[in-house]
Protein backbone atom coordinates (compact mmCIF):
# COMPACT_ATOMS: atom_id res chain seq x y z
CA UNK A 1 0.00 0.00 0.00
CA UNK A 2 3.07 2.49 0.85
CA UNK A 3 4.49 1.56 -2.03
CA UNK A 4 1.69 2.45 -4.35
CA UNK A 5 1.57 5.74 -2.56
CA UNK A 6 5.06 6.91 -2.63
CA UNK A 7 4.89 5.50 -6.74
CA UNK A 8 1.40 7.89 -6.88
CA UNK A 9 3.38 10.61 -5.39
CA UNK A 10 7.06 10.17 -7.04
CA UNK A 11 6.18 9.69 -10.90
CA UNK A 12 4.04 13.26 -11.22
CA UNK A 13 7.34 14.64 -9.85
CA UNK A 14 9.57 12.81 -11.85
CA UNK A 15 7.37 14.03 -15.18
CA UNK A 16 7.18 17.24 -14.15
CA UNK A 17 11.15 17.46 -13.63
CA UNK A 18 11.66 16.13 -16.75
CA UNK A 19 9.77 18.13 -18.38
CA UNK A 20 11.72 21.32 -16.83
CA UNK A 21 14.84 19.68 -17.89
CA UNK A 22 13.86 19.78 -21.61
CA UNK A 23 12.32 22.97 -20.97
CA UNK A 24 15.67 24.60 -19.35
CA UNK A 25 17.70 23.16 -22.55
CA UNK A 26 15.66 24.30 -25.12
CA UNK A 27 16.49 28.13 -23.70
CA UNK A 28 19.77 27.56 -23.78
CA UNK A 29 19.54 26.37 -27.07
CA UNK A 30 17.55 29.28 -28.04
CA UNK A 31 19.48 32.03 -26.75
CA UNK A 32 23.35 30.44 -28.14
CA UNK A 33 22.23 29.89 -31.18
CA UNK A 34 19.82 32.50 -32.50
CA UNK A 35 21.44 34.66 -35.02
CA UNK A 36 22.69 38.42 -34.64
CA UNK A 37 20.58 40.60 -35.73
CA UNK A 38 21.94 43.90 -35.87
CA UNK A 39 20.10 46.61 -34.78
CA UNK A 40 18.84 49.85 -36.19
CA UNK A 41 21.49 52.65 -35.23
CA UNK A 42 19.95 55.86 -34.33
CA UNK A 43 21.27 58.30 -36.71
CA UNK A 44 24.26 60.60 -36.39
CA UNK A 45 23.52 63.56 -35.05
CA UNK A 46 23.95 66.65 -36.66
CA UNK A 47 26.77 68.56 -35.34
CA UNK A 48 26.69 72.79 -34.36
CA UNK A 49 28.70 75.43 -36.31
CA UNK A 50 32.44 75.57 -36.01
CA UNK A 51 34.66 78.07 -34.37
CA UNK A 52 35.50 79.63 -37.81
CA UNK A 53 31.71 79.54 -38.78
CA UNK A 54 30.95 81.08 -35.32
CA UNK A 55 33.34 84.03 -35.76
CA UNK A 56 31.56 85.08 -39.22
CA UNK A 57 28.09 85.70 -37.11
CA UNK A 58 27.69 89.11 -36.72
CA UNK A 59 28.26 90.54 -33.26
CA UNK A 60 26.05 94.47 -31.96
CA UNK A 61 25.47 95.32 -28.92
CA UNK A 62 22.37 94.80 -26.66
CA UNK A 63 20.57 98.46 -27.79
CA UNK A 64 21.03 97.35 -31.37
CA UNK A 65 18.96 94.31 -30.90
CA UNK A 66 15.11 94.50 -32.65
CA UNK A 67 14.14 91.39 -31.64
CA UNK A 68 14.23 91.84 -27.83
CA UNK A 69 16.80 92.23 -25.22
CA UNK A 70 16.81 88.77 -23.58
CA UNK A 71 18.73 85.68 -23.73
CA UNK A 72 17.32 82.46 -24.68
CA UNK A 73 20.13 80.17 -23.41
CA UNK A 74 20.27 81.87 -20.41
CA UNK A 75 17.31 83.37 -19.56
CA UNK A 76 19.19 86.63 -18.85
CA UNK A 77 18.59 90.57 -20.03
CA UNK A 78 21.44 91.22 -22.22
CA UNK A 79 22.72 95.03 -21.08
CA UNK A 80 22.87 98.32 -23.63
CA UNK A 81 26.72 97.82 -23.56
CA UNK A 82 26.88 93.98 -23.63
CA UNK A 83 27.95 92.25 -26.71
CA UNK A 84 25.11 90.27 -28.29
CA UNK A 85 25.55 87.62 -31.16
CA UNK A 86 23.31 87.83 -33.67
CA UNK A 87 21.66 84.90 -35.56
CA UNK A 88 21.20 85.73 -39.70
CA UNK A 89 18.08 85.28 -40.68
CA UNK A 90 15.75 85.36 -37.84
CA UNK A 91 17.47 87.81 -36.07
CA UNK A 92 17.48 86.58 -32.44
CA UNK A 93 20.00 87.80 -30.30
CA UNK A 94 22.20 86.36 -27.65
CA UNK A 95 25.18 86.71 -25.24
CA UNK A 96 28.14 85.90 -27.31
CA UNK A 97 29.52 83.22 -24.80
CA UNK A 98 25.48 81.67 -24.29
CA UNK A 99 25.28 81.89 -28.60
CA UNK A 100 28.51 80.22 -29.10
CA UNK A 101 27.86 77.18 -26.49
CA UNK A 102 24.25 76.49 -28.09
CA UNK A 103 25.28 76.95 -31.87
CA UNK A 104 28.59 74.80 -31.27
CA UNK A 105 26.45 72.27 -30.66
CA UNK A 106 23.35 72.37 -31.99
CA UNK A 107 23.00 74.30 -36.10
CA UNK A 108 19.75 75.62 -34.64
CA UNK A 109 17.96 79.09 -33.87
CA UNK A 110 17.46 78.52 -29.76
CA UNK A 111 13.93 80.28 -30.01
CA UNK A 112 12.51 79.53 -33.42
CA UNK A 113 14.91 76.61 -34.62
CA UNK A 114 15.38 77.87 -37.82
CA UNK A 115 18.33 75.42 -39.46
CA UNK A 116 21.52 77.66 -39.70
CA UNK A 117 22.71 76.76 -43.14
CA UNK A 118 26.45 77.56 -43.83
CA UNK A 119 25.63 79.45 -46.89
CA UNK A 120 23.70 82.17 -44.96
CA UNK A 121 27.01 82.47 -42.94
CA UNK A 122 29.02 83.23 -46.32
CA UNK A 123 29.76 86.77 -46.78
CA UNK A 124 28.18 88.10 -49.72
CA UNK A 125 29.85 89.07 -52.53
CA UNK A 126 29.02 92.08 -54.45
CA UNK A 127 29.81 91.47 -58.14
CA UNK A 128 30.19 95.70 -58.43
Amino acid sequence: MIDSVLLALFLPCLGMSAIFIVYMCLLWYATTHRPQIAMPSKPAREKGLSASELEKMPKVTGKELVMGSECAVCLDEIENEQLARLVPGCNHGFHVECADAWLSKHPLCPVCRAKLDPQILKPCENPC
